[in-house]
């Protein structure tokens, strides 16, 4: 099944939701100890991560990448980045300080769009320190947020190659930040959906292969869009397992 895949990544909608997370960690562990995948990681918005989690399946994951679009509460607002009366950012610290505390390998994601394009985040993201903060130009997807057929709708997001280029000036001191417009991201991944068929992004909508399970994994991938030069031109490649992270627990 894994075919020489040294990397697994687990994302949503959100991961933590199926029995709180019960099932994702099982996963997690089945991936390092059965499978003995060099990494494997997981996309959150950090709403339903508790810390038993992190004590029971802290040692089977390597890096946890939590959303974090903006350091201003309201701007969380206006964006939909909420969790109830929770604060996303108390989350997001509260979770960091667990990352180290469970040698877990912490990154954050954010999505750069009209509400958050004017800000600067360079003393938050130095201040928690990730790994690699990964910085995505908000991104179009027929039939998952624009479209008729879409969810929810994303067109007011949407910020010019232009203005993304300038958020990016504006952080050159991170060294962490790790960039990605939306010409690198649409066919730079290997997106596996639920029913495990890969998912084809080149034309700005979702077009599946036949699942895995029935055709393998040799035939299904030559449907799956990828682009293996635009993955490494993006950082696609880089050390992703902690053991051979050199990092301060």
């Amino acid at each position: 099944f894994t075919r020489g895949m040294e990397k697994i990544n687990f994302s949503g909608g959100e991961p933590f939701l199926h029995e709180r997370g019960e099932f994702l960690g099982k996963m997690v562990q089945y991936c390092k100890v059965d499978l003995q995948l060099p990494s494997v990681s997981i996309v959150s918005n950090g709403s339903m991560i508790k810390e038993k989690w992190f004590q029971k399946y802290g040692d089977y994951l390597d890096i946890l990448a939590i959303s974090c679009d903006s350091f201003n509460e309201e701007t969380n607002q206006l964006i939909g980045r909420t969790q109830g009366r929770k604060s996303h950012l108390d989350s997001l610290y509260k979770i960091r300080s667990w990352c180290q505390q469970y040698k877990v390998a912490f990154k954050i994601n954010s999505v750069i769009n009209t509400f958050n394009i004017d800000e600067d985040m360079t003393d938050q993201i130095q201040q928690l320190d990730p790994v690699r903060w990964k910085v995505f130009q908000c991104l179009l997807i027929d039939g998952e947020n624009a479209g008729e057929t879409a969810l929810r709708e994303a067109e007011k997001f949407v910020i010019s190659d232009q203005q993304f280029q300038e958020f990016l000036g504006r952080h050159s001191r991170v060294s962490c930040l790790v960039p990605e417009s939306n010409e690198k991201m649409r066919n730079s991944y290997l997106i596996l959906d639920e029913y495990m068929r890969f998912l084809d992004c080149r034309d700005g909508s979702k077009h599946p292969s036949r699942s895995i399970l029935d055709v393998g994994v040799k035939e299904a991938i030559c449907f799956s869009g990828f682009d293996e030069k635009m993955f490494f031109q993006r950082g696609g490649k880089y050390v992703w397992s902690k053991a051979d992270m050199k990092l301060e627990w």
